[in-house]
């Protein structure tokens, strides 16, 4: 079913017709980090990954969760005139942690009266059956996603990312999760120089097959401070037009189940962050 005349599922549309109202989506910072950042699996993190890139602003400061989901609600209800909110633990690996430290932060988000749910950003190696059953549970109760960074279904580009772990590690986590119930995001990341369309179009196929309730395609950005900066500046490689992105999106979307809801097509980095020509030019 389709809930728009575009041509495919927009994500703020299905919030509209599950909640009654418009609902906006916003982000925490709870202070994880990774595994493949603190030796547990690698160093450094994935190539391209430098937090400041994709964090909002108003997540940057480390303050408590209740302090950050109040004052972000505040300004949504006094600029937007919003009053339903999902809270998304953004920054990082958000179920990186022992799981008694995760509920009191989940728990804090969602005491909230207008928090209607939340979504985890996390890797599939950073999730278990004890944490996966607590958010069976709480599913019972409040909408919850867990947000997965597929990024490719290719194992060599993975590796080249240093991404820590294979796509077989990702589809059993997705599928594990969707068996208890759970909404699952799927993020993939679409103009790596290790693949070809035609492999990112591969991506769109394979990935259609598994119970995903929700999308988000990234174009990438080359950004400061990153292994992937340093790659490109030492040897500069193709970057997306905006005309290449167009018709990039448009295949990737013909190619991926109908089904499923898409979160977004494309995402900017803060100018202070993006590294020269790095981003989809318009």
């Amino acid at each position: 079913m389709k809930f728009s005349d575009i041509p495919y599922n927009p994500y703020s549309t299905f919030l509209k017709e599950t909640f009654g109202q418009r609902v906006q989506k916003i982000a925490v910072h709870a202070g994880f980090t990774c595994p493949n950042r603190d030796g547990t699996v690698a160093y450094g993190g994935c190539t391209y990954c430098n937090i400041d890139s994709f964090t909002p602003e108003a997540a940057r400061a480390r303050i408590p969760i209740k302090e950050q989901v109040r004052s972000r609600i505040d300004y949504g209800k006094t600029r937007y005139d919003i009053k339903a909110f999902m809270i998304y633990f953004q920054p990082y690996s958000n179920t990186y942690a022992p799981l008694e430290h995760l509920k009191q932060l989940y728990q804090e988000a969602l005491e909230h009266p207008e928090v209607v749910g939340i979504s985890v950003g996390t890797r599939p190696d950073c999730i278990d059956d004890e944490k996966l059953a607590y958010f069976e549970e709480l599913s019972q109760d409040t909408f919850v996603t867990i947000e997965y960074g597929i990024e490719s279904v290719h194992d060599e580009m993975l590796r080249l990312i240093n991404r820590g772990h294979d796509y077989n590690c990702t589809k059993a986590g997705i599928q594990k999760t969707a068996g208890g119930g759970i909404n699952v995001c799927a993020h993939v990341v679409l103009g790596f120089p290790y693949e070809t369309k035609e492999q990112m179009l591969q991506t769109a196929e394979e990935i259609s097959t598994l119970p995903l309730n929700f999308i988000k395609i990234h174009n990438l950005h080359i950004v400061h401070y990153t292994e992937l900066a340093k790659e490109y500046s030492k040897k500069p490689f193709h970057i997306f037009t905006f005309k290449e992105w167009v018709d990039m999106v448009c295949r990737f979307l013909e190619r991926l189940n109908p089904e499923f809801i898409i979160e977004r097509v494309s995402g900017d980095a803060p100018k202070k962050t993006a590294y020269r020509a790095a981003v989809v030019q318009r």
